[in-house]
C-alpha cells in the first residue's frame, strides 16, 4: 500500500500525522488478518510528495513501477488533479484523506472520470459555508483574502466569495500567491495592508478580517508582518490547511494577537479513543482528522482487496472500484467486527465523502482551542467560547471619522494654555 504524504513541504504537520496513523493502521489490520485466519499482510511504502503535484505524479509512477496499485493519498487537491489521468489509465486505486476541492476544480464532471479515486473528507463546498457563517457571526463586514494559486486554493476562494456574498460581506480583490509558496511574502503583505487601510476608512478594525486559504505557509507570511502592521489589528480567519499547525509556536505573539479562527472537518467514530491513546503513547500527539481519515481509508482498501482477491484470485481494479462504496458502508456500520475512527463515511456518486460537521478552532496562549462547531444539518454554529477582537495598543485605535480636526485644535489650545501658565 503506497502512502503519498507531505513530509518536508507546507503540510508537514498533517503529513507526519497521516504517516503515523497509517503505521498504526497497518499493524491493526495485520492483527485482524491473523485473528480472522486471513492469509494477507499490509506493507506500507511511504513517499514524500512535498504536496507538489509534479512530485506526486513522479511518486505514483515510481510506486506503480514497484507493483503498488493501492495508495492512500495524495494529500492536496492539486496533487490529486495531476495524478488523476495516470491513476485512471493504469487502474490504480487511491483514497485521499485530505483533498477537499470541488470535483470541477480537479477536472471532474462525470463519475467515470474519477472511478478509481476516492476522497474520505468533506469538500470545500461544505467548508466555505461554515467559514462564511463563522465570519458573519464574528461581526466581520469586510475581508481581504489571500490564497495559494492551486486548484484547492482557487476553489476555496471561489466558493468562499460566493458564500460571503450571501451575508453581504464586502471583499477586496483576492490576493493570489504561487504554488509552491514564495519565501518572501512582502509584496503580498503590502497589497493586503493597502486593502485594509482602504477598508478602515469605512469600517472599524474589529469589522475587518484577513482570510487565508492556505497551507502552513500562512505562518511564514504572519512572521513577515511588521509589528506595527495593520494586519495585526484584525482577526485572521483560516481553513483546514492551516488549523492545528504546530508552526504557530514560531509566531506565538502574533498568532495570539490575531487569534486565527480556522475550520476543520471533524468527525469521530467508536474506535477513536483507542487510536488516540496509541498515538499519544507512541508519538506524543493526538491524531489529526486527516490521519483519522487515512486510518479508515487503509482499512477500506485492505478489506476491499481481500474480498476481490478471494473472488478473482488477483487484483481487479474495476471490481475494487465497484465494491469500495459497499465496503465503506459495511465498515462504517461495524459489519467486519471493527469500528471506524473518523465516524460514518458516506460516499456520493463521485466517490467523495458527502457529510460532516466542521469544528472551529482559535489560537489562545499559543495553543489551538476549540471555539465552536458548525452543523451541516442545520447550517448553524454553536459557540463554545465568546469570540473577541484582537487587542490593539492606543496608537492603533482608529480616531472616529470627522473628529481629527477638533482633536487637533483641542491639543493646540491645551499646549498653549500650559505654556502660558509656565511663563506666568
Amino acid at each position: 500500500m503506497g502512502v503519498l504524504v507531505d513530509l518536508s513541504g507546507p503540510l508537514t504537520t498533517y503529513g507526519n500525522d497521516i504517516s503515523n496513523s497509517l503505521t498504526i493502521a497497518a499493524e491493526d489490520i495485520n492483527s485482524y488478518f491473523v485473528e480472522e485466519g486471513l492469509d494477507y499482510k499490509v506493507t506500507l511504502y511511504v513517499e514524500d510528495t512535498k504536496v507538489d503535484p509534479k512530485v506526486a505524479l513522479d511518486k505514483v509512477m515510481a510506486l506503480h513501477g514497484k507493483g503498488v496499485k493501492l495508495m492512500v493519498g495524495p494529500m492536496g487537491s492539486g496533487e490529486v488533479k495531476n495524478v488523476l489521468g495516470y491513476v485512471t489509465a493504469n487502474k490504480i486505486i487511491v483514497i485521499s484523506p485530505s483533498s477537499t476541492a470541488a470535483p470541477e476544480m480537479i477536472g471532474v464532471t462525470k463519475p467515470e472520470e474519477k472511478k478509481y479515486a476516492f476522497r474520505f473528507v468533506a469538500l470545500d463546498s461544505f467548508q466555505t459555508r461554515a467559514i462564511a457563517k463563522e465570519i458573519s457571526e464574528l461581526g466581520i463586514k469586510a475581508v481581504c483574502i489571500a490564497y495559494i494559486g492551486n486548484a484547492w486554493g482557487k476553489g476555496l476562494k471561489d466558493y468562499g466569495i460566493s458564500e460571503l456574498e450571501k451575508y453581504r460581506i464586502e471583499g477586496a480583490d483576492p490576493v493570489e500567491y504561487p504554488d509552491p509558496p514564495p519565501a518572501d511574502f512582502s509584496p503580498y503583505i503590502a497589497t493586503i495592508e493597502r486593502q485594509l487601510k482602504k477598508f478602515n476608512e469605512h469600517y472599524d478594525w474589529n469589522e475587518i478580517a484577513v482570510v487565508t486559504f492556505s497551507y502552513e505557509e500562512a505562518y511564514t507570511m504572519l512572521s513577515q508582518v511588521g509589528e506595527d502592521s495593520s494586519m495585526l489589528n484584525v482577526i485572521w480567519v483560516g481553513c483546514d490547511g492551516n488549523v492545528h499547525s504546530v508552526k504557530i509556536s514560531d509566531v506565538c505573539d502574533k498568532a495570539n494577537r490575531v487569534q486565527y479562527y480556522s475550520t476543520i472537518f471533524e468527525s469521530k467514530g467508536d474506535a477513536f479513543e483507542k487510536l488516540n491513546e496509541t498515538m499519544i503513547e507512541r508519538f506524543e500527539r493526538a491524531p489529526h482528522q486527516y490521519g483519522m481519515n487515512a486510518y479508515d481509508a487503509a482499512w477500506v482498501l485492505a478489506l476491499a482487496y481481500t474480498e476481490v482477491y478471494d473472488a478473482f484470485g488477483e487484483y481487479n481494479a474495476d471490481e475494487m472500484a465497484r465494491i469500495i462504496p459497499e465496503v465503506t458502508t459495511n465498515y462504517s456500520e461495524g459489519n467486519y467486527g471493527v469500528e471506524t475512527v473518523s465516524g460514518y463515511v458516506e460516499l456520493d456518486e463521485l466517490n467523495d465523502r458527502a457529510s460532516g460537521d466542521y469544528a472551529i478552532y482559535s489560537v489562545k496562549d499559543c495553543r489551538w482551542a476549540k471555539a465552536a462547531v458548525w452543523s451541516y444539518t442545520t447550517g448553524e454554529i454553536e459557540w463554545l467560547v465568546s469570540p473577541s477582537s484582537p487587542a490593539r495598543t492606543p496608537a492603533q485605535t482608529p480616531t472616529p471619522p470627522g473628529f481629527e480636526a477638533p482633536l487637533a485644535a483641542i491639543g493646540m489650545i491645551t499646549v498653549a494654555y500650559l505654556l502660558r501658565r509656565r511663563c506666568s
